[in-house]
């Protein structure tokens, strides 16, 4: 539990490439009702006007607003470009914010509140908004609770039972994330081998080191707006046909990960076992799932259409 009413929340927000956003989501932390924060924008390189953007902000909110880069510029992958905004933050709890989402206004007071009143916690997780509407009007915006009984703390290694990719549960999203910055320094922070196409996973090898290691809250509260976008890399890797192939790096990732962590807890394993099994094991598996799916499926189509 946390004995300052006001921990300084160090808010990181990686980006690339985002001028037609970045606007939004800076004023989104301007606009919060918590003021104790400083907020560290690290360019991954960008290529768009979203670099003069982000250096125009810090130049008119010295002191808590920050703009940082890496050298040279260069593009080094999201994993890092967080590790890099961990590195500088001066908070003892670390809110992220990616470069095309939004917070409402209570995000920040509501999450401290929680890191006063729960003792213990080191990371806190909220639903999230799905937002569709910003791109098309009429579509409306879903709601996504993580998935797992909400409003409650669960011990390390619990939540790998009820979340994806391990479970069929919602993960949260980073934008819905709160944690203390010594949780983070003793997870290790990002995984920076998580690029290009496996970047799709690369705040899930991060959140599991959290799960596995730390006590976490899961909200019910929503207050962030996480942006749907036309291609995005979820859809160019199923479209490019690398689903699998990404997945699979995770998972053997993982296994590796509780051996040498020396973590190998008794259920994410034999949850992690099953996930391999259609990787290490394609013909068994098509002969004891895939198949048989298939089959009840046709029968069941059949049946249907003799019913008509």
């Amino acid at each position: 539990m946390h004995t300052n009413p006001t921990p300084l929340v160090s808010v990181i927000t990686a980006f690339l490439n985002e001028e037609k956003f970045i606007s939004e989501a800076i004023e989104s932390v301007l606009q919060q009702e918590y003021t104790h924060w400083e907020l560290i924008l690290v360019d991954d390189g960008s290529t768009d006007h979203s670099t003069a953007m982000a250096q125009a902000y810090a130049a008119r909110y010295p002191g808590k607003i920050f703009y940082h880069e890496h050298p040279e510029h260069i593009n080094k992958g999201l994993s890092a470009s967080r590790n890099a905004g961990i590195e500088q933050a001066r908070g003892k709890l670390i809110a992220f914010l990616d470069g095309d989402d939004v917070w409402f206004p209570r995000k920040l007071s509501q999450q401290v509140a929680l890191y006063q009143k729960e003792d213990g916690i080191a990371m806190v997780a909220e639903a999230s908004l799905y937002w569709y509407s910003w791109e098309h009007p009429d579509q409306q915006d879903i709601p996504i609770p993580v998935g797992a009984p909400q409003d409650r703390a669960y011990a390390p290694g619990a939540l790998t039972s009820y979340l994806y990719p391990l479970h069929t549960g919602a993960a949260p999203c980073p934008s819905g994330l709160m944690l203390t910055k010594e949780a983070i320094v003793r997870a290790g922070g990002f995984e920076e081998s998580f690029t290009k196409e496996f970047q799709l996973y690369e705040d899930q090898a991060f959140l599991h080191k959290i799960y596995l290691q730390e006590k976490v809250y899961i909200s019910s509260a929503c207050q962030n707006m996480y942006r749907q976008h036309t291609g995005s890399i979820v859809q160019k890797v199923k479209s490019d046909g690398h689903y699998h192939t990404v997945r699979r790096y995770f998972l053997e990732w993982l296994k590796d990960y509780l051996h040498e962590s020396q973590r190998e807890e008794s259920t994410t394993t034999r949850l992690l076992e099953k996930a391999l099994i259609p990787y290490r094991y394609p013909r068994l598996y098509f002969a004891a799932v895939t198949f048989p799916s298939k089959v009840k499926g046709a029968v069941k189509n059949r049946l249907k259409s003799i019913g008509r």
